[in-house]
């Protein structure tokens, strides 16, 4: 033990002092109870009323990482003394807060350089057991010297802003100096591999020594999404990676997280004013930022929508006038003018807000206001956390605990609490409300909205409504629903009505279709009228309003969507659909959503693939409805939208599953990493081909390129073929789980090899055997609409590899043209109309004759059959493609492949179409006389067969 703050032998905390630690903590109480000796022998040294010093944690750390004959102890004892270490100190910080024996940043100051200390400590570890078996990590300057790599840890957030709290995970990023590689000598028993590997396993081994939670818990979370390109992507990165993503990708939400940045430990000098080079001009703008605006109200929304969307009044981070709030307001104004203003330039929370007085940008009444609420929501953050040490920020439900919680704060009783709450949440709803704020007005000049008007627009749609739409609104509003409405939402809906009946009105003038829309308008404003933030969105946006009945009218599956999660009108009211995000853009989109869920909150995590899936999905229907877009663009964002949540959910999966067993082996005998995680998901159908629909489900199949019989990494170590299973699992767990709110996609895995009977996820070495020696032909026309979509770039290029070889087999034209024709004539006896609906006139748009199955079958007949010859028939999955390199390579005629194309999307379009009316594929055969045909003409021709046969 270190020398002591004191020789206070006979230090004993008094029974009052051990009853308010029980009263705050149950955990820090079982804590005493279970270990009161070494706790007592802790605070004797450590007395509740001294503060610790850096020397004196650092010092702890040294001791508490020592074998019994003082030598640095292995990685297991290593890792149980730290987490000793971290139970005792936790149930000192308790009970000194609980005690008020300790300022707010004293504490916060503490537990930040606790937290700097084990990080520091945890990478020396690393580092020199790495050099024993690589060497060191070397790159050569741009003077031609070699130099010795080092990789600086950059704290994010709390922990970079020296703000930790009791349960805080802490978010890290690791930048290293350059390419190249470790100095390793096979003769010296050391192995040379290149800088990134190294400094992944260096990364990879601090995480572990913090993260994983063993029989004595964790020293740390560790929460590695802030990197660039976040979850998926390198563990560490180079400078001049990152200074080439700052300028090319990085986005104004990433300037916020930067805005904390501080490296952990000592660096050489040279190396700390290189990272610095790059963050501040990226951060701060020399002149006043007015380019931050919009970007600062986008993020200012999503915050505000997410309050809407959990309406959850019981997490003081998140809810209205919470944290979050606070720390938008003051970041905010430093991203803005933090350039013109060093003094802004700081990473504290309490420290800008002091700046931002000072200098002017914020009013006397308001920073103290700010600065009250901030001290005492961090202050009842860490009241939240310390009961059972849980990374949380709500209110506990337990009346016992409510009760306690109100007593340590200082307060007679929970009400009392509640009280002052709810006045701290006003004085930061007010500011909070006033940032970066953009109100519509109407697009007309005039009154027409005015009470006095009111009169005569709502006696002007009575008269435009049939009488049954006028007995429904009746209803709607002597209903008890309306009647029990609370004053503030009845008042709301007041305010609200006027902009409806304008916008019924204009609807009206424009397409007459009023009366249709109305129903499903009421059935809306039944759903939001007790969540009465969606009628304020309504009052405040009645421009969108206007957008939104048409709407309504052209599709009830869109009116049934907003009215079963009337989250999503908030995508309407901003009128998201007028631009549709490419790929890398929906990708930034949910990353920025999912970096708002905690690590291990599987439910929150869910919630947000959902909403983000239907969010997206309902704006390209928008988008289809008003804007008329293309059939191919059409699909082309739905296919992204798909894309991107698989891509989520494999990281997020991978990361859990890495959790819990540690790293897989990778066939080249290393472990793998999060960038190279030695898996892939391959969509078919529909996915593969980039023809999604709206309610289309995801055919998929999962490959691996990692060795079975390996045993992964961890402590819980399980073989690789375990992990893969796991990871389909959980990955099919997120995608596939059945919730009040659906589910995020219907997930289809009957394509993969051997179909319901075969194994969840294959290598791609028994894919590729069971293409070559196994697969029925019809196995092989679903592989032309096969595409990889995510996952490990070397995984994805080998079945890319796989497929061009498969699809480019010598194959006789007869016998593909038997193969596809005896296929069709089955889907078409299983799938197609009956007799009497034949009779009846009525034509099936996919799976009749000369409807869109027949023209796929041609274009997978083409690939198929002449692909040996012309290998660049294997390169594209969609048909619209496959018809273009046909037509190009001369194969079939021009004018063949382009009416195939045009008939092909002319129907797609029509699906789209009957899917956003919720009417069936099933149509009069008369509408599609022409282009059935025509399709079934072209398919006698080139089949040589009647596909009606």
């Amino acid at each position: 033990m270190p020398s002591a703050a004191t020789n206070n032998n006979d230090y004993q905390p008094t029974s009052a002092q051990i009853q308010v630690l029980q009263t705050a903590s149950e955990f820090a109480y079982q804590i005493w109870q279970s270990r009161t000796a070494s706790c007592q022998t802790f605070l004797r040294s450590y007395p509740l009323d001294h503060t610790l010093t850096r020397q004196q944690i650092d010092d702890l750390i040294q001791d508490y990482t020592l074998d019994e004959n003082y030598q640095l102890a292995n990685e297991a004892k290593v890792m149980s003394g730290l987490r000793h270490l971290r139970i005792l100190l936790m149930m000192r910080w308790i009970w000194q807060d609980a005690l008020g024996m300790i300022a707010l940043e004293q504490l916060t100051d503490e537990l930040s350089e606790f937290a700097d200390g084990c990080i520091s400590f945890a990478k020396e570890y690393t580092y020199q057991e790495l050099v024993t078996r690589y060497g060191k990590p070397t790159f050569i300057n741009e003077q031609g010297n070699v130099q010795t790599d080092d990789m600086a840890i950059m704290a994010m957030g709390k922990l970079g802003a020296h703000e930790l709290n009791l349960s805080s995970d802490i978010d890290l990023i690791f930048v290293h100096q350059a390419r190249g590689a470790t100095d390793g000598d096979k003769a010296k028993g050391t192995r040379s591999i290149d800088n990134k590997r190294f400094m992944t396993r260096l990364g990879q081994g601090i995480i572990k020594l913090l993260d994983n939670n063993t029989a004595d818990g964790f020293v740390f979370r560790v929460d590695m999404r802030l990197r660039p390109w976040g979850d998926g992507s390198d563990l560490a990165i180079h400078l001049s990676a990152l200074q080439k993503y700052f300028s090319l990708h990085g986005r104004a939400w990433e300037r916020f997280a930067w805005l904390k940045a501080r490296v952990v430990g000592q660096i050489e000098s040279p190396f700390y004013d290189q990272i610095q080079a790059l963050i501040r001009p990226f951060v701060f703008r020399y002149y006043v930022d007015y380019s931050a605006f919009s970007a600062l109200r986008e993020m200012k929304s999503l915050i505000q929508n997410q309050v809407a969307q959990r309406e959850d009044l019981d997490n003081i981070k998140l809810g209205a006038g919470g944290i979050r709030d606070i720390e938008f307001i003051v970041q905010a104004f430093q991203l803005i003018y933090g350039g013109r203003h060093p003094q802004l330039q700081v990473k504290s929370c309490l420290q800008a807000m002091q700046a931002l007085y000072e200098l002017k940008y914020l009013e006397l009444s308001t920073y103290e206001q700010l600065q009250a609420a901030y001290r005492f929501l961090r202050r009842l953050e860490h009241g939240i956390q310390a009961i059972n040490d849980q990374q949380t920020q709500r209110l506990p439900h337990d009346h016992y605990w409510q009760h306690n919680l109100a007593i340590t704060l200082g307060f007679e009783d929970w009400q009392a609490l509640l009280n002052t709450l709810n006045s701290h949440r006003n004085n930061v709803n007010i500011p909070f409300e006033r940032m970066v704020t953009e109100r519509q007005v109407p697009a007309k000049e005039d009154t027409e909205l005015e009470p006095a008007h009111l009169e005569e627009q709502i006696a002007s749609l009575d008269q435009v409504l049939t009488e049954e739409n006028r007995a429904q609104l009746q209803e709607f509003w002597q209903s008890k629903m309306v009647a029990n409405l609370s004053d503030e939402a009845r008042e709301r809906l007041d305010d609200a009505y006027p902009v409806i009946v304008h916008a019924l009105l204009a609807h009206q003038e424009q397409q007459q279709l009023a009366n249709t829309a109305l129903p499903r308008l009421i059935a809306l404003l039944e759903a939001i009228c007790r969540r009465s933030i969606y009628l304020v969105m309504i009052a405040e946006n009645p421009n969108a309003t206007i957008e939104l009945i048409p709407m309504l009218s052209a599709s009830p599956w869109i009116a049934k969507e907003l009215a079963q999660y009337p989250v999503l009108l908030d995508t309407f009211l901003q009128q998201r659909y007028r631009h549709l995000p490419d790929k890398l853009e929906l990708h930034d989109i949910l990353r920025q959503q999912l970096l708002r869920v905690e690590p291990n909150d599987e439910e929150e995590l869910l919630s947000v693939l959902r909403l983000f899936k239907k969010n997206q999905v309902l704006a390209v229907a928008a988008s289809d409805v008003l804007a008329e877009r293309p059939i191919m663009k059409v699909s082309d964002s739905l296919t992204y939208i798909a894309a991107v949540v698989l891509e989520a959910a494999l990281e997020r999966a991978f990361a859990e599953i890495v959790k819990r067993y540690g790293y897989p082996i990778g066939q080249d005998g290393d472990p793998v990493t999060e960038a190279d995680c030695g898996f892939a998901i391959i969509g078919y159908g529909k996915l593969g081909g980039l023809e999604l629909s709206y309610s289309s489900d995801l055919d998929l199949v999962f490959l691996h390129k990692i060795k079975e019989q390996g045993m992964t990494t961890g402590e819980k170590s399980v073989s690789g073929m375990k992990f893969a299973a796991r990871l389909v699992q959980k990955l099919m767990n997120y995608l596939n789980t059945q919730t009040r709110d659906g589910r995020v996609y219907d997930i289809d895995m009957r394509l993969r090899p051997s179909g319901n009977a075969g194994m969840m996820v294959v290598s791609c070495h028994a894919f590729e055997t069971y293409q070559l020696e196994k697969a029925w032909a019809w196995e092989h026309q679903a592989l032309v609409r096969a595409r990889a979509i995510c996952g490990d770039k070397r995984v994805t290029a080998l079945f890319c590899d796989i497929r061009r070889n498969v699809l480019a087999l010598p194959r006789t034209i007869e016998q593909v043209r038997i193969d596809v024709t005896s296929m069709r004539i089955k889907m078409q006896k299983h799938l197609g109309t009956s007799q009497w609906q034949q009779q009846a006139g009525k034509f099936h748009l996919k799976q009749d004759a000369g409807g869109i199955v027949d023209i796929e079958f041609l274009a997978q007949f083409a690939v198929l059959a002449y692909s040996h010859d012309h290998p660049s028939l294997t390169k594209w999955s969609d048909n619209v493609r496959i018809f273009e390199e046909v037509a190009a390579l001369g194969i079939w005629e021009e004018q063949v492949c382009q009416d195939l194309t045009d008939a092909y999307l002319r129907i797609r379009a029509a699906t789209h179409q009957l899917a956003l009316s919720e009417q069936s594929l099933l149509v009069d055969e008369s509408l599609w006389q022409e282009t059935r045909a025509l399709v079934q003409a072209q398919w006698q021709h080139l089949m040589g067969v009647d596909s009606t046969e």
